[in-house]
């Protein structure tokens, strides 16, 4: 029997995916050879790898003008790539400092030059957003960057800032393909695969093309996005297993009426665990302002931690696991992210009434 796989990252898979890559891990489509073990130019790969991408700008609806790289490194090391490619002479960098992920890929830019903090949530306890309508680029700035979902705080922007003619940038892991979004108002979209797209491993970056004009030629090959959009993100040998399973969830989002539903589910689902919070006469509290409460990950505290003790070690008694709190921040969190069924949400969520009865 599957537990209930509530982790914030690895993100759950949807288990055809998973069947589907048992059935091929040894003998890929009947070619008598792992995917893994096959050259990276040839085209069994090749077919792969494009049709991640194809997927990407079709499910996204990415216009033209964009160019989509599969990546290794990860949202992290895309943190310090962003400033080196993109922040040129003289110029800053802007940034919305909306709970842990924005610090961290704040604190990569300024170690590589001048940054500016529009807004920093610290004083509310990174529990709201500023008005998109009240965030502006600053003089001299090179880009605006934003963290569209915080993974650890629970909170997501609703709505995105104008910033006219500064590049728009945001990091998207944790809410990629739970929305529709308006890639015409980004310059670059990035994230981490692991969130809510497949496995580890592997990054994904969206540029507006013009965007990638400003990387300089004197960077490093692997740190140069302009050189990696060049050759397809195929310059180095990419993650081939991972750029493999990210193709086959696409694969089931599309089947399973792309990105809409997504989005129709995850409203759902986000629905039942906050009406089940709300609903507890103080026994849940959510500490995010509910005007920007995530739909991905739902952060929640008990009115003692002696009980948030007994929740968590009754919840994985009965199958439930990965719902403590992150460490920075204790309290507990479920993230429910485009593979998780709706049925296992309802059991979190019936098992949340009962617990409160019971201790309440």
């Amino acid at each position: 029997m599957r537990k209930l796989n509530f982790s914030a990252g690895p993100c759950i898979m949807p288990v055809e995916v998973l069947e589907e890559i048992r059935d091929n891990i040894v003998d890929f489509e009947g070619h008598g050879l792992s995917l893994i073990e096959n050259s990276h130019r040839h085209k069994y790969y090749d077919d792969v790898h494009n049709e991640a991408i194809q997927l990407m700008k079709e499910l996204l609806n990415i216009p033209d003008g964009y160019s989509v790289l599969f990546l290794g490194g990860g949202a992290t090391l895309t943190f310090a790539m962003i400033p080196m490619n993109f922040r040129g002479e003289g110029q800053s960098a802007d940034y919305v400092l909306s709970g842990a992920w924005a610090k961290k890929a704040w604190s990569d830019a300024d170690k590589l030059g001048r940054t500016n903090i529009v807004f920093d949530g610290k004083e509310n306890g990174y529990t709201v957003l500023p008005d998109p309508a009240s965030v502006k680029p600053s003089k001299d700035s090179a880009y605006l960057h934003i963290t569209s979902n915080e993974t650890i705080g629970g909170l997501q922007w609703k709505n995105w800032p104008e910033t006219g003619t500064v590049p728009l940038i945001c990091d998207m892991s944790s809410d990629i393909m739970s929305r529709e979004i308006p890639v015409d108002k980004f310059s670059m979209i990035y994230g981490g695969v692991q969130k809510n797209l497949g496995p580890a491993g592997a990054a994904f970056m969206i540029i507006k093309d013009d965007l990638l004009e400003r990387s300089p030629d004197s960077l490093p090959a692997y740190l140069n996005f302009k050189l990696h959009a060049s050759k397809n993100a195929m310059y180095n040998t990419p993650p081939v297993f991972t750029i493999w399973a990210v193709k086959l969830f696409l694969q089931w989002v599309k089947k399973n009426g792309g990105v809409p539903e997504m989005k129709r589910r995850a409203d759902q689902k986000s629905t039942l665990l906050y009406n089940a919070i709300d609903g507890s006469d103080g026994f849940y509290v959510s500490p995010v302002d509910p005007r920007f409460r995530s739909t991905m990950n739902v952060v929640f505290r008990l009115k003692d931690e002696n009980l948030e003790k007994e929740f968590l070690a009754e919840s994985e008694k009965e199958g439930m696991m990965f719902l403590k709190g992150h460490r920075s921040v204790g309290g507990c969190r479920a993230s429910i992210y485009n593979a998780m069924p709706v049925e296992m949400v309802k059991t979190l969520a019936d098992f949340m009434k009962s617990f409160s009865k019971k201790r309440g």
